[in-house]
């Protein structure tokens, strides 16, 4: 009888230690609930993603690498019209929000938030890793974020100069607008803490990016 009992026990807690082992340690942690970051590194083109859709998908890959990848992926870029296609405005890419970076604070809650006064700077524009991207005064200046955007979201209407380094498919010749994830600069107010339309950059190279004080990143957002 002893050993019916003592054999009743065993069974008894290894079914529990099961249970707990598929409510506890078997499921996934929670999936990162951010809908906002900075690119932590260029794919190696400089400003030539393959277009939108191939800066999409970078923004997709990078989310998916820290389990964020359920959502849909736009970077924040502008194109301009060109003789087959209407231009593409950043702005009509990236949904509706709110907003938050990794940690969870709240970068804007809508649109006209987002292009007005929002919560974006050095401290809360983080990469897809948490990680906060370097500007002026550190070691590594790279507070120039690619948009190819006007202060309100939308691409240039100015057809005579590149402003989106050939809507993203040039990595030499050609200009890009950038903006301040840091919200500083040289030039002046209000351009020099613009996060979207601060200036234009001297080429679409990453040796090019680097003159004016950037890596070729970009904004990512989540659509839905």
């Amino acid at each position: 009888m002893k050993r019916r009992y003592t054999i009743f026990l065993a069974s008894t807690f290894a079914a529990a230690a099961l249970v707990a082992a598929c409510t506890t340690g078997g499921s996934s942690a929670p999936q990162n609930k951010m809908s906002f970051f900075i690119t932590s590194a260029n794919p190696g083109k400089g400003g030539d993603f393959g277009g939108l859709a191939g800066a999409d998908r970078y923004c997709q890959s990078l989310a998916e690498s820290v389990g964020a990848g359920g959502r849909s992926w736009r970077a924040y870029l502008s194109t301009t019209a060109t003789a087959g296609s209407p231009a593409v405005n950043a702005r009509d890419r990236i949904g509706n929000g709110p907003w938050v970076n990794v940690k969870g604070v709240t970068i804007a809650k809508n649109l006209d938030e987002l292009h007005g006064t929002n919560n974006l700077d050095k401290q809360t524009g983080l990469t897809e890793k948490g990680e906060i991207v370097s500007a002026s005064g550190d070691p590594v200046n790279n507070h120039d974020i690619l948009t190819g955007s006007m202060p309100d979201g939308r691409a240039s209407t100015d057809t005579s100069k590149d402003t989106t380094c050939g809507n993203w498919t040039k990595s030499g010749e050609g200009s890009a607008i950038v903006g301040h994830h840091n919200r500083m600069g040289t030039n002046a107010p209000p351009a020099a803490m613009s996060w979207n339309s601060s200036h234009a950059t001297p080429g679409c190279s990453l040796e090019a990016f680097r003159k004016t004080g950037g890596a070729g990143l970009m904004y990512c957002f989540a659509a839905n």
